[in-house]
């Protein structure tokens, strides 16, 4: 498995109020009309994140046709889960419309930030959402009592599976504070009411290893496919590759992930994949340098 680099797609240059910089998380939705609708969170002067979107061309998806003028999400009310941004993570259309699943964060005193899902529904094709709670999709458990985010969501059979991040704790290592993270996966008969497997589907390895993050997964005709950011001590986010016979248990794949460049915008790390199909071929959204900082890019899938 071989992914070709097609290069950066996007950064704002600071001209939006709502996204003054970064282009955390991108996430893709074929319109079907030769364009592909890219999601992202970018940050305020305040570093408050809200949803906004890009279209490029399908043929050429590092063309950009549009820039969405304003946020399709924004951040909570004063309290909330997500009073200090939302960044989204999966979109679905179906006969239910059009569902974006997102994170959102609160800063906290000490630790930097909680994170939670939240769902939303688009009350416009795509232009903008409205959240069907102020409380979040995936609450805290006592299992998981600090995130639970960045879902990963398809629709498969008459109902759907989540693969998401959730941290067991939070650590301090070389006096540097930092979550721990591993991947879990759930199911639901609607889309709305989840219930998780018991075991996690991948955990860190290692002792330099202390966090996998953001799934993105693909059912190819070989099984399902996943692709997550892997992050070290010593080491910055890189895009890695498992494979798996059903979804729920993965192996890792030295193979198949994005690697960094040896210059530009993503030659620091690569990190937050999102995978989709659009024409018959795969294409792979992702951030780059600083988590967003350099904006976003996308690959293709060759073999």
């Amino acid at each position: 498995m071989r992914w070709d680099k097609l290069g950066p797609v996007y950064a704002p240059i600071g001209d939006q109020w709502w996204a003054r910089a970064y282009c955390h998380l991108p996430t893709a939705l074929p319109l079907g009309d030769g364009r592909i609708r890219v999601y992202f969170a970018g940050l305020d002067e305040n570093r408050f994140g809200r949803i906004g979107f890009v279209d490029v061309e399908a043929v050429n998806p590092t063309r950009v046709l549009e820039i969405g003028p304003e946020p399709v999400l924004d951040v909570g009310e004063i309290g909330t889960f997500d009073d200090c941004g939302v960044v989204p993570s999966a979109v679905l259309g179906g006969p239910n419309g059009v569902r974006l699943y997102y994170h959102g964060f609160q800063r906290t005193e000490r630790v930097p930030y909680l994170i939670f899902a939240g769902l939303a529904e688009a009350c416009e094709p795509g232009r903008r959402f409205v959240k069907r709670s102020r409380s979040p999709l995936l609450e805290r458990t006592p299992e998981e009592p600090f995130i639970r985010g960045a879902p990963c969501v398809l629709a498969e059979g008459n109902g759907y599976r989540m693969w998401y991040v959730a941290c067991t704790h939070w650590g301090r290592t070389a006096g540097r504070l930092h979550y721990n993270n591993r991947l879990r996966h759930a199911t639901s008969a609607d889309g709305i009411n989840w219930t998780p497997d018991l075991d996690p589907c991948l955990e860190t390895i290692g002792e330099d290893e202390y966090s996998v993050g953001r799934p993105a997964v693909a059912r190819l005709r070989d099984g399902y496919h996943l692709w997550y950011s892997s992050r070290g001590h010593t080491d910055l986010y890189t895009i890695r590759h498992a494979v798996s016979p059903d979804g729920r248990r993965w192996e890792r794949d030295p193979a198949g992930g994005i690697e960094r460049s040896t210059s530009g915008w993503d030659s620091e790390m690569t990190c937050y994949a999102n995978v989709i199909e659009v024409n018959g071929r795969w294409l792979m959204f992702y951030n780059g340098n600083g988590h967003g900082r350099s904006g976003f890019g996308v690959a293709v899938l060759v073999d």
